[in-house]
């Protein structure tokens, strides 16, 4: 190989990593566009905390009134009292599918800076001319607001659910108290469609039709397969053959003990907590798989090193293969140097 083609090939090498630099410093220098998907992201997440406040402490979009068979006795159950009164009550399912994720993601992403090696770790991420991201507050931050959306979004379409079907609890005829006589029921099979057939208190009346799906067994259920896969996916270092699987059984558990609370109380039917534990463990796996690609590092794009200073060290390395191409006037010295008189040149 001659050193004119080794000039030119270092120029062509030189030439496509000065393009790619200048694009990678082009896109580094944006400063508009990380501030607009924050500001998107930011009223998606509002939006979504509106919605469900809606649902759930305003009547914006009342219960669907669904009707019932008189004497039946799979709405007859007794009632259990208010849900503080649960062996689960709201407060401790919601403090505890708040806690455990939080604290295990910060547990297990400051473990990991301890536990990876310098080149697995990421590194320092710019996002605009004035800012950086540490890469441990950034996967925290990814991780719990991804999360924290997930919730609400679970929120949301568990209430949606209870809205637009209105389907009883076990004790929705205790609490509705209807007045037989005046139905005018006098079999099983009669069907009672009447907006005013009950006679009990409002609120737990409407209460009573929230039963389908199973609010606190999505948000359970969510919470679990949530952690759970951040452990099975995170957790890689060794010793931990016996440690993964005891956690996210006992995660698992808690969560279907929550549903079992709930249907052994008579507060929802096990179709109401299976839906619940299919729309939060959806909602789980899509939000890791889909959004957060399964809690793994951002794969930053490598650059083209660049070519040695000096032309006699780089002999040796491989160099790309890019056509050549003649120049005349290379030519023409060619054929001088020959000996072949300039008169015999077409």
């Amino acid at each position: 190989m001659t050193p004119q083609m080794i000039d030119s090939q270092l120029a062509q090498r030189r030439r496509v990593m000065g393009n790619i630099m200048g694009d990678q410093a082009q896109q580094k220098r944006s400063t508009s566009i990380v501030p607009c998907f924050v500001l998107v992201e930011l009223v998606i997440m509002a939006g979504t905390v509106l919605l469900a406040y809606y649902f759930e402490y305003t009547d914006t979009f009342p219960v669907h009134n669904q009707g019932f068979f008189c004497f039946d006795k799979t709405y007859s159950k007794p009632y259990p009292g208010p849900e503080d009164n649960s062996r689960a009550p709201p407060v401790l399912v919601y403090s505890l599918v708040t806690a455990i994720p939080t604290v295990t993601i910060l547990i297990g992403e400051v473990a990991s800076i301890f536990v990876k090696t310098e080149e697995d770790q990421e590194k320092t991420i710019v996002t605009a001319d004035c800012c950086y991201f540490n890469p441990l507050l950034r996967r925290i931050v990814r991780f719990l607001g991804v999360y924290s959306f997930g919730l609400f979004t679970t929120t949301i379409f568990a209430n949606a659910g209870q809205v637009v079907t209105g389907n009883q609890t076990p004790h929705f005829l205790t609490a509705c108290k209807p007045n037989y006589t005046a139905l005018g029921c006098q079999s099983p099979l009669q069907y009672i469609s009447e907006h005013r057939a009950c006679t009990g208190n409002p609120y737990l009346i409407v209460t009573a039709r929230k039963s389908f799906p199973s609010k606190d067994a999505a948000l359970s259920f969510y919470s679990a397969v949530y952690t759970v896969m951040y452990v099975t996916l995170m957790f890689r270092t060794k010793g931990t053959r016996l440690t993964k699987p005891t956690i996210c059984l006992v995660l698992l558990s808690l969560a279907l003990l929550v549903g079992v609370v709930r249907v052994t109380e008579h507060r929802n039917h096990w179709d109401d907590v299976l839906a619940g534990i299919i729309t939060g463990g959806a909602i789980a796996a899509f939000l890791v798989t889909c959004v957060i690609n399964n809690f793994q590092p951002t794969q930053l794009s490598t650059l083209i090193p660049p070519p040695s200073k000096n032309p006699d060290q780089s002999i040796g390395i491989p160099l790309l293969s890019l056509p050549r191409v003649e120049s005349p006037h290379e030519k023409l010295s060619g054929l001088q140097a020959s000996g072949i008189p300039d008169s015999k040149i077409t």
